[in-house]
Parts: structure tokens; sequence; C-alpha cells
């Protein structure tokens, strides 16, 4: 009866060893390797907060220091705005061997320079406004006209083809955050 103990205390004991190991067996299958948790979290996941002094340092979201949170961060080196929500304010370019790559910023207060017609943002989309900067070259620029240039033109449609644009299209406006990429813009 001692023997069934101890054998019992054995098997528990393996087992302990083998789930702290990361060995796990699913059902009627081999046993597979569980990855490790990472040892340390990526600078600026998603989710984290940023605060701005000489460079941004991520600090906890309810810090008074914290002004921006993280809604997407990709990897790499490419400094586009790829996979951002339109609505970002801001991209933040993160240089280092470990974690280069970038992150889409949200302010936590307003302003929001990435929401239509406040003149900012890595996108242009509906709603925005924006001047003629150069042969062929168009800037965003506040709707109410609070920026250091006039709106001249206002994006009302998005679309995939020049042709799809309303009779009262005044200029086209190259759009790169989404699937429609001809913005219909009408002169103010």
């Amino acid at each position: 009866m001692r023997a069934y103990g101890s054998v019992r205390a054995v098997l528990a004991v393996s087992a302990a060893l083998l789930l702290t190991a990361g060995c796990q067996r699913a059902a009627g299958g081999p046993a597979e390797r569980v990855p490790p948790a990472p040892s340390k979290a990526t600078f600026l996941g998603p989710g984290a907060c940023a605060a701005h002094g000489q460079a941004f340092t991520e600090v906890p979201c309810t810090s008074e220091r914290a002004v921006a949170r993280v809604s997407v961060r990709r990897a790499g080196t490419a400094h586009t705005a790829a996979g951002c929500p339109l609505n970002t304010d801001f991209v933040l370019y993160i240089d280092g061997r470990a974690t280069a790559g970038y992150a889409c910023m949200r302010n936590l207060e307003a302003p929001h320079p990435g929401d239509p017609g406040m003149g900012g943002g890595p996108f242009t989309v509906v709603g925005d406004c924006v001047y003629q900067a150069g042969e062929g070259q168009v800037k965003e620029t506040p709707c109410d006209g609070s920026g250091p240039e006039p709106p001249a033109y206002n994006v009302t449609k998005a679309v995939t083809r020049r042709t799809d644009c309303p009779p009262t299209t005044a200029m086209y406006v190259e759009l790169t955050g989404g699937a429609q990429r001809v913005g219909c813009a009408r002169r103010l």
C-alpha cells in the first residue's frame, strides 16, 4: 500500500516537471513544445503609452506624463505608415537592433490631427482640407482656417478610379491609407 502512494507521488512530481518544462500533450497527439514567454516586452507595443521629453519614452497610461497610445506596432525599418489606422495622429519611428519599427500613435487628448478636417496625421482622408503646395503636390491644412495656409479644397469622396468622382470634383488627391486610392476634392 505504501509503495502505491510513492508511485502516485512520483507520477505527480513527473507531471509537474513536464508542465513546468513547457511540454504539453494534445489529446491523442504527440507532445508539443510550448514556446517560452518572451523575456522582455516590446518597446512601445500595442496599447502602451508614451511620454515626450527629449525623446519618446514608454510610461504607464495612467501617468500624468502620458501623451499618446500605440494603436499598432510594426517591426522593420521601412519608414511608412502601412497598417496604421486612418485616424492615426502621428507615426513614431523606432530605431534599435532589437526594436526597429514604427508605432502608430493616437493622442490621449485633443487635438487629434489624424481626424478628418484637423489638418494633419499621416493620411489624407475624406473630410480633410488641402492646399496646393507646388506642382502636383498638395498638403493638408485645418478646414477651419486655423493653420498657416488657408484650405483651398475639401476631399468629399474616396473612390478607386477618377471616373467615379462626382462632376463637382476640382482636384484629384492621392490617398495612401485605404483601398480607395483617389480622393475627389471640391474647391472651397
